[in-house]
């Protein structure tokens, strides 16, 4: 009998895997899965995209942050983040306080070839989608290993296998997961 005791915060650059591989976690833990970019766009009516075009960047930051608070209010479960959440001070305060972030880290070659063909990813609109990306693993990644757990994506690997992966490294942690 395995029991979550806390929210677990899917971290990290988009296409690293945090929607997969989180459903698949909470799938296997028996516990929600939910997605603060689709919950974020439910109370919006608007896609994330749309809420950029029309409110900017900030506007999108500050729901993001307002949302982020209510999941993590709620009863733990598996929450994938959008890729920037977890650069403001304060969410990262707000999911150490009342959750556990855990980085799901991907190589960048791996990241490209997932979002590559992507029109959704605001900020890759750019002439030179590429650039953009890997100016984004820099500037984050630093960020992201502030997370209090961390899991290398593998390329190779199945879904099921990454979740088990997952699964491995939060029971590490008996305050998140408890294994009877």
């Amino acid at each position: 009998m395995r029991r979550l005791k806390k929210t677990v915060c899917m971290v990290g650059m988009m296409g690293a895997g945090k929607t997969a591989i989180g459903s698949a976690v909470a799938r296997s833990l028996g516990v929600p899965f939910l997605d603060s970019d689709a919950e974020i766009e439910r109370a919006a009516n608007e896609s994330i995209a749309g809420i950029f075009e029309r409110w900017g960047e900030p506007f999108f930051r500050q729901k993001e942050s307002q949302v982020l608070t209510r999941l993590l209010d709620g009863q733990p479960c598996i929450l994938s983040t959008g890729g920037g959440a977890y650069m403001a001070a304060g969410n990262r305060a707000t999911i150490t306080e009342r959750g556990v972030a855990l980085w799901i880290k991907a190589a960048p070659e791996i990241l490209w070839a997932r979002v590559r063909h992507k029109d959704t990813r605001p900020l890759l609109r750019t002439p030179d989608p590429k650039a953009a990306l890997m100016k984004l693993i820099e500037q984050r990644d630093p960020i992201y290993a502030m997370a209090d757990l961390t899991v290398e994506s593998e390329a190779e690997m199945s879904v099921e296998r990454m979740a088990q992966k997952t699964i491995d490294v939060i029971a590490t942690r008996p305050d998140v997961l408890e294994m009877a």
